[in-house]
């Protein structure tokens, strides 16, 4: 007795679904590679080709001066420095606090486990404000300590619920067989738990470099301007506080500063994106698993 199975086409509706998901995903692609593309451009093209209009998506002209007028400008370097401390230490604060906070929320049968989580929770809508942060920084003695760029945002809700879920989402029976061989919480954490949260942890650990690498708002209110990062660094740059056309002095010094501006862009960004691919098996999973289980 033979038994034929029947392939089922696809649908004009499916069909015609999975056509708009994927054109959502290239126009999605487009913008944010097309500003980099141009961006790129600008900063490899010489001043000619910038005001004549000539440059779209490919140098016109390759010229590495904006690059070499970086590298002679005296604060670059310095912020790109204090950016990197910024987020590898802030990266290795907040996973390890997230770790503990979020391994105890995780078990259910502990007193005081639902409060806090409610507690976690209404924090991620509501806050004191921007006033009462700069106070309470003020007050701890943190405004002009590169500390106050750690310590205040080391914990973020979203990332410790995507921990907390993530270690819900492991056998409880592992756990309890270490905890019969003898093994306390803190060794079945770092023995058992850890090493099975590989995607988890990588997740978090990119979502708070971003947070970190990016960040230059924070800088500017609680820094002073030797500890400033790359970020607000640039950002002075576009707004033009910094001097860009002073440290150029060849050629037209507006064109020059626009070609710096894309050039402290490619090389503020780029160490950020290139870290995406290597995250990325662990984001995907991490993240899907954080959100669904629980």
């Amino acid at each position: 007795m033979t038994t034929t199975v029947s392939r089922r086409r696809p649908g004009a509706g499916n069909l015609l679904l999975d056509a708009l998901i994927y054109l959502v995903m290239i126009f999605t692609l487009l913008a944010c590679l097309v500003p980099f593309i141009y961006m790129l451009a600008l900063s490899l093209s010489d001043a000619k080709s910038i005001v004549n209009g000539r440059v779209s998506f490919w140098p016109v002209g390759f010229n590495l001066g904006s690059y070499e007028q970086i590298v002679t400008y005296p604060n670059f370097f310095r912020a790109y420095g204090n950016t990197l401390f910024y987020t590898v230490a802030g990266t290795a604060i907040s996973l390890t606090l997230t770790t503990l906070f979020a391994y105890p929320l995780s078990k259910s049968f502990l007193r005081g486990q639902k409060f806090f989580m409610k507690l976690v929770v209404f924090s991620m809508f509501f806050s004191g404000g921007l006033i009462p942060n700069y106070l309470l920084i003020s007050n701890l003695g943190l405004t002009g300590r590169v500390w106050a760029m750690l310590i205040p945002f080391a914990i973020n809700q979203f990332n410790l619920i995507i921990l907390v879920n993530f270690f819900r989402s492991l056998p409880g029976e592992i756990e309890e067989a270490a905890l019969i061989d003898g093994l306390n919480y803190i060794g079945i954490l770092t023995r058992i738990v850890l090493p099975l949260s590989t995607a988890g942890l990588a997740t978090v650990a990119l979502y708070t470099a971003v947070f970190f690498w990016n960040d230059w708002f924070n800088g500017l209110i609680y820094l002073n301007t030797s500890q400033f990062p790359v970020m607000l660094f640039l950002r002075n740059i576009v707004n033009g506080t910094s001097m860009v056309g002073d440290a150029a002095g060849f050629g037209d010094k507006s064109t020059i500063a626009i070609s710096i501006k894309s050039a402290v862009i490619i090389t503020s960004t780029l160490p950020i994106i290139i870290l995406y691919p290597f995250l990325q098996k662990y984001f995907v999973k991490g993240l899907t698993v954080g959100s669904v289980k629980g």
